[in-house]
């Protein structure tokens, strides 16, 4: 049960810059102590001994804050930062190099038996205050924004935010390898990166576009009218100053510089 104890550790090292050592790591991160208490109780779980596997749970969550019950699967390189508040639940499976953060929920949505909890595939990151709620599967390499309310399938290499939890962006499908080098040099805090879209920005931009739309259908309405008579005067529209866009075009022109120069990346 404890085969994977260095790789656990190693795990911290590359997801959190404040551990320093060793003997740091393994004696003030409350996540670690959650996960080894686990390992054990899971090995009990599995020999039928389930009063006992309850027990050692219970005992974790008095002394860390974070609750996974001796049912649920872990993979390797399980990592839960800060830790207080996450609840796992017992059906629920995860895979290899998952990280999550405080307030996590892994919850189910039925009171039947059987699978009622999720399942994370390999390199997911969920980020504090999220709920993921249901017996579905969020794919490899997937993001989970902090306190989103995930009750769907997610797809790989997908980024959630939102309550309820809704894409904004989807990545092309990475081999395993890749996506742990990845990792290792670039971690996405919180399920959240530097380059990741704003919804509202988004949102605004069609706005914008229509109204371009609208302004050129009006254009030509008003054209065609001073055709049909000359004595009609439609009331000049205010003007619009560069200066004043000037800021938004200098974010827009380098977040383009940014998405060419990542796609200039992986062309290489």
């Amino acid at each position: 049960m404890f085969r994977h104890l260095k790789e656990d550790i190693s795990s911290v090292f590359h997801r959190d810059p404040a551990a320093r050592n060793f003997v740091e790591v393994l004696t003030c991160y409350p996540g670690l102590h959650a996960l080894l208490f686990h390992r054990i109780s899971h090995w009990f779980w599995q020999r039928k001994l389930k009063w006992l596997a309850r027990f050692l749970s219970t005992i974790a969550r008095w002394l860390t804050g974070i609750e996974i019950h001796p049912g649920a699967q872990i993979g390797n390189r399980f990592f839960i930062d800060h830790g207080m508040g996450v609840v796992i639940g017992e059906t629920a499976i995860i895979g290899d190099d998952v990280t999550l953060y405080h307030g996590v929920t892994l919850g189910g949505t039925s009171w039947s038996k059987g699978k009622r909890h999720p399942t994370l595939n390999d390199g997911v990151v969920v980020g504090a205050g999220a709920k993921i709620l249901g017996p579905f599967e969020v794919g490899k390499n997937a993001k989970v924004g902090s306190n989103a309310v995930v009750t769907k399938e997610v797809p790989a290499s997908a980024t959630v935010v939102g309550i309820p939890g809704r894409i904004i962006t989807q990545q092309d499908k990475v081999d395993s390898s890749q996506a742990q080098k990845d990792m290792a040099e670039k971690f996405d805090a919180y399920g959240m990166s530097p380059d990741m879209p704003d919804p509202i920005a988004k949102s605004m931009g069609v706005m914008l576009d229509h109204m371009h739309a609208v302004d050129r259908k009006l254009e030509c309405m008003a054209l065609k009218m001073r055709e049909m008579d000359s004595s009609f005067e439609d009331e000049a529209l205010p003007e619009l100053n560069d200066e004043d866009f000037k800021a938004c075009c200098e974010e827009e022109a380098e977040l383009a510089s940014k998405a060419k120069a990542k796609q200039a990346e992986k062309a290489d």
